[in-house]
């Protein structure tokens, strides 16, 4: 019926103009200047735009993910989602958005050529919204996509963006880059850190596609786009191709994503009322009210709170130290330090300032690796 529905509005709008038509005084109709159908040289950009979709278009794959959920009798309700996706190696990897696939319970595959393979989730990053799914390509000969570098990129270049908006396979739009460095929070804990702003139409159904510059190499997934109405308002964001490879070598390499961590197991941020309450010398900040023992914040000499406090019908750890900064960048929230994490690896060190019974310090830490 949904497929029916759209043809039906498709018709609907050719036989309106068909009418319009009808409606015409003859000496109009035959003023008109039909075309003969020679073929039109393409433009520079025509063409380029033509080869890059020829070349990327196959390994584009439209993602339909299948779960089943309870109503409110608790009766078993199937629900359907569908993304974008690209093939990055012969053996079938597949880099996706992790928000496509999140609790999918199957995930089918259809590529460029309409050859369909049952897919699963190898591993994710959620924090990053990059998953990595697998098909058996068996005999069957499948050509990645390019990967490109996305330290390169430049304000004003050409991008095109190849994916499945509202389930139309296999649609172009093109744009240009038009901004870098933006980080954009999608979630209480997760982000698009350093993305690529894009005017390139980016609808739902895209998510997970992949942003190419005019060479055809990837350097970027498409992910969000920031709009009033639900509708593409040419403000859309896409993951660093380079986060994405990081995430797909370790998924492959060691079977799980490899991220920096600090160890602390629990930290609330501070607010000038919760300050002035516990008559603390900052106002901004994050409470460290639990570390995980032996974590690498403990062996630095990082404390927890030490006792309980109730601050309206909260229970707090109170009299842990509070960090202000990291490596000189402030913190006043748990994504500001997951930030921060995210462009360091285990084995490095960062420098905490914080504030211990009213004293500022600065304390190293060897990350570790969560």
């Amino acid at each position: 019926m949904r497929a029916l529905g759209a043809g039906l509005l498709i018709l609907l709008g050719g036989y309106l103009a068909g009418s319009q038509w009808g409606t015409r005084a003859p000496s109009t109709v035959a003023a008109l200047h039909w075309s003969k159908g020679h073929d039109e040289p393409l433009t520079g950009d025509e063409a380029l735009n033509v080869q890059v979709y020829k070349q990327v278009a196959p390994a584009v794959a439209n993602i339909v993910t299948r779960t089943i959920e309870h109503d409110f009798f608790f009766n078993a309700v199937p629900v359907e989602g569908a993304g974008s996706g690209f093939v990055i190696d012969a053996e079938g990897h597949i880099l996706t958005n992790f928000h496509v696939v999140q609790d999918a319970q199957t995930i089918e595959v259809t590529l460029g050529d309409q050859t369909r393979f049952q897919a699963r989730l190898l591993g994710a990053d959620p924090r990053n919204d990059v998953a990595l799914l697998k098909i058996d390509p068996g005999s069957r000969k499948i050509t990645p996509l390019t990967l490109g570098d996305s330290r390169t990129l430049q304000v004003g270049q050409r991008v095109l963006a190849i994916g499945n908006p509202f389930g139309f396979q296999s649609t172009l739009t093109t744009g240009v880059v038009s901004a870098l460095g933006r980080t954009v929070q999608t979630g209480d804990d997760t982000f698009i850190d350093q993305a690529i702003q894009t005017d390139a139409a980016i609808n739902r159904g895209n998510s997970g596609g992949p942003l190419l510059n005019s060479h055809g190499e990837v350097i970027g997934i498409d992910s969000a786009i920031y709009t009033p109405t639900g509708a593409a308002a040419g403000i859309g964001f896409a993951i660093p191709i380079n986060t994405a490879k990081r995430v797909a070598e370790d998924l492959i390499n060691s079977g799980r994503v490899r991220t920096a961590t600090l160890g602390i197991a629990e930290a609330r941020p501070l607010w000038p009322g919760l300050a002035e309450a516990l008559q603390l010398p900052v106002t901004r900040g994050l409470m460290v009210e639990r570390v995980n023992p032996g974590g690498p914040a403990e062996k630095a000499g990082v404390r927890g709170g030490t006792r309980v406090g109730l601050i309206g019908l909260q229970k707090l750890l109170l009299g842990g130290d509070i960090i202000t900064a990291i490596d000189g960048q402030d913190v006043s929230a748990e994504i500001d330090v997951s930030l921060i994490l995210n462009r360091k690896k285990a084995g490095d060190s960062v420098t905490l300032t914080l504030y211990r019974n009213g004293k500022k310090i600065e304390i190293p830490v060897t990350l570790g690796e969560d």
